[in-house]
């Protein structure tokens, strides 16, 4: 997957799109654009998609700390685009949006599980501990879940336009 000087600029812009986005909706906790960014960049770019999460991923821990927290998201980001990966491409058109948008709020609705493997193996909690620790975060997740839907609608736009850009520039 060796990267152009075009690409590496364009997929850096576009981790600095995920980071910038986080930071202007950050006063709506759990309530976000990042699934809808990483799906749109997967059925744009595919495996390269990767380079722009992971550079979200590293500016957070930069300008944010690089701390327990932030140890989960080496990986979380990587399992909605994995199950993106795995979605044929070949859609029906009128069955896309509804597919997308039910995959982010799966991830939303999931991210306290996801998150939990890592908390547990940081902070030393056993099952039971995990099992509380999800259930506290829950509530949290139902928020993430049911926005991760609504900005699931964006994604269509947002590959359409990326996939244009594309075109331009290789046009």
């Amino acid at each position: 997957m060796r990267l152009t000087t075009r690409e590496l600029v364009v997929f850096a812009v576009l981790g600095d799109v995920m980071f910038v986005s986080k930071l202007l909706m950050e006063v709506a906790p759990n309530i976000h654009l990042l699934g809808a960014l990483t799906v749109a960049y997967t059925l744009v770019y595919r495996k390269k998609a990767l380079y722009p999460i992971y550079i979200y991923v590293f500016l957070n821990g930069a300008l944010s700390g690089f701390a327990t927290w932030w140890v989960p998201y080496l990986y979380v980001w990587t399992v909605l685009w994995g199950a993106t990966m795995l979605l044929p491409q070949g859609m029906p058109g009128k069955v896309q949006p509804f597919v997308y948008m039910l995959l982010c709020a799966a991830h939303g609705f999931l991210f306290g599980i996801l998150y939990a493997p890592a908390q547990a193996l940081l902070f030393g909690l056993n099952l039971k501990g995990m099992l509380a620790w999800i259930v506290a975060g829950f509530p949290f997740d139902c928020i993430h879940g049911v926005s991760n839907f609504f900005c699931g609608s964006l994604i269509l736009p947002i590959a359409s336009v990326l996939r244009r850009a594309e075109q331009g520039f290789h046009g």
